[in-house]
């Protein structure tokens, strides 16, 4: 039994030496797993759409700021735009059911690198979003976010309108995988 009580005695002993003990220093392992992100800021707080005059279809812009990280491989990201509140009040124009044959709302983008752009001129919509902006695999914007981003609107200026102020909501959104 004493043979055998010194060798517990002493492993008892330095197992407890070896967790947490105190010193002049420590140090700990830190990871993070960083994943996919995104986020836009629209710029343009009221797009006023103006007309040049003489029935001229109605134009302004809309700016907007993004920030991006897609996955190095098989990574995505779009940008999309929805008009999420028709033209009010009734009378004027209108995205969802437009008083005349051939009324719209129309726009073209430029986006800034990582993005790219849409492709020619797209008409928007109220009952499903329609494309801005794609990035592809390892799309990374700069810390401060990726400005100088732009969407054109086109307006059809229809004599069918009433005299009045409209207004509408069109609704940006961004994803990264």
């Amino acid at each position: 039994m004493r043979k055998l009580l010194g060798p517990v005695l002493l492993g008892l002993l330095s197992s407890a030496s070896l967790f947490a003990q105190f010193g002049p220093t420590g140090t700990t392992t830190l990871q993070v797993v960083v994943g996919s992100e995104a986020a836009i800021r629209v710029d343009t707080a009221t797009t006023n759409l103006t007309t040049a005059g003489s029935f001229a279809n109605y134009t302004g812009s809309t700016n907007y700021t993004y920030k991006i990280r897609t996955t190095k491989v098989g990574g995505t990201g779009t940008i999309t735009v929805q008009i999420t509140s028709d033209f009010g009040p009734a009378g004027g124009p209108s995205v969802g059911t437009p008083p005349s044959a051939g009324d719209a709302l129309d726009y073209t983008c430029t986006a800034v690198a990582p993005a790219t752009g849409c492709a020619g001129t797209l008409t928007a919509a109220t009952g499903s979003a329609t494309g801005v902006a794609s990035f592809g695999a390892d799309a990374r914007s700069t810390a401060l976010g990726t400005g100088g981003n732009s969407v054109a609107w086109t307006l059809t200026n229809d004599p069918q309108y009433q005299t009045g102020t409209y207004t509408a909501t069109a609704t940006f959104t961004i994803s990264a995988t």
